[in-house]
């Protein structure tokens, strides 16, 4: 086996395990909030606030780490965070629960953004597509197999502690495999530290107006995302399952696509669109619920489609080394979580001031998805 692609399968397993302790965190909150004393699911809220303010802290620096401490040691670094998962079962009380809970989503941010200079390093152009979108997918798989097979596992392990650490178990390994394995560089043999700092800074970045549009145009699709898994359940419409499954079809179809394909544009406003209609069919299926799945269905699968293209289009750009890569997404993933964090709480205001009816919030929340189609129309192919 090729060192690239046991490299490959390190950080997509990692990521999923990372996934799948979120998740099945979320899935025994009750048990958790009774073992560590918690008696208000305002505490408990506390614990998703906590992980995403890591991600927004851990995506900001993520470019500076690798910089700082060079591509092994900073991922290694974010490989023990997430490790710390192993604290979620047998926390004594919330304190230690919440600082291990933000520190494993700290992890999990800086995870993220360094996947694309060792995926822009180590695979050839024609390679890229296909890596980006497992990469894509690695936390809707975990997310999948946590939601799906909750219930097994606690029956096959014995009790919902079990299947926790069964799962930072399986990170820990990851880790060990990594110390072993992933000797990686991401300079080049004429390069030097100092030619790849100086040649693109976080401030540069920042005077990109691709890096905005880039993180603007994800950015309220991620926002959609966290809502429809946070508050359409409690709206009564619970068809999120089919949206982690689909998505993860409409994945592997979009590596095809891209990997068959140069150009990308095409498929980022198609599917931005094709949202667009999805998530109001979801939103406003009513009593309808052959309508609510197919909806379901479909946002799954178009939300899903364009992402290997849409990360490939970033690697694409001319001049790009793995500095200018960091920077680009370790910015990309730190607004995007911003506005992702600001717009749910927008969209939990307007259905307090409506009373507990979520029409207007619906609307709010399509139309911000919306951003996606909006994007993509500032976004330009690479020739």
């Amino acid at each position: 086996m090729k060192k690239k692609y046991l490299i490959e399968f390190i950080m997509f397993t990692s990521y999923m395990l990372f996934a799948m302790s979120w998740v099945g965190s979320a899935t025994f909150m009750k048990d958790i909030m009774q073992m560590t004393g918690m008696h208000s699911l305002t505490q408990a809220s506390f614990l998703s606030t906590a992980l995403t303010f890591a991600k927004i802290i851990g995506t900001f620096i993520a470019a500076w780490t690798i910089v700082k401490f060079g591509i092994r040691k900073a991922f290694t670094v974010a490989m023990i965070l997430m490790c710390l998962s192993i604290v979620t079962p047998y926390a004594p009380n919330f304190s230690l629960l919440l600082i291990s809970r933000f520190l494993m989503g700290l992890g999990g941010a800086l995870i993220i953004v360094y996947f694309n200079p060792i995926v822009y390093k180590y695979f050839e152009p024609s390679e890229r597509a296909v890596v980006n979108g497992l990469n894509a997918i690695a936390f809707n798989v975990g997310t999948a197999i946590m939601m799906f097979g909750s219930g097994f596992f606690v029956e096959a392990f014995g009790n919902w502690k079990y299947v926790l650490t069964t799962v930072s178990l399986g990170s820990m390994i990851m880790l060990v495999v990594w110390l072993i394995f992933g000797k990686i560089n991401l300079d080049s043999p004429q390069a030097n530290n100092s030619q790849l700092v100086d040649k693109y800074s976080v401030l540069d970045g920042l005077k990109d107006k691709f890096t905005w549009v880039f993180a603007l145009t994800y950015a309220g699709l991620l926002a959609f995302y966290i809502v429809l898994f946070t508050f359409y359940p409690k709206a009564g419409i619970i068809q999120t399952k089919q949206v982690i499954l689909f998505g993860i079809i409409g994945a592997v179809a979009g590596m095809i696509y891209s990997n068959k394909f140069s150009r990308r544009i095409p498929i980022l406003r198609i599917a931005g669109f094709i949202q667009i209609i999805a998530a109001f069919g979801l939103s406003f299926a009513g009593d309808n619920q052959s309508l609510a799945a197919v909806s379901a269905g479909v946002l799954g699968f178009f939300m899903f489609l364009p992402m290997p293209a849409l990360v490939t289009l970033a690697q694409e750009r001319k001049g790009m080394n793995a500095q200018r890569i960091s920077v680009t997404f370790s910015l990309f993933w730190s607004i995007s979580y911003l506005v992702a964090t600001i717009v749910p709480t927008i969209f939990a205001k307007i259905v307090d001031v409506n009373n507990g009816d979520y029409h207007s919030a619906f609307i709010f929340i399509c139309l911000i998805e919306g951003s996606f189609f909006i994007g993509s129309l500032f976004l330009r192919e690479n020739r």
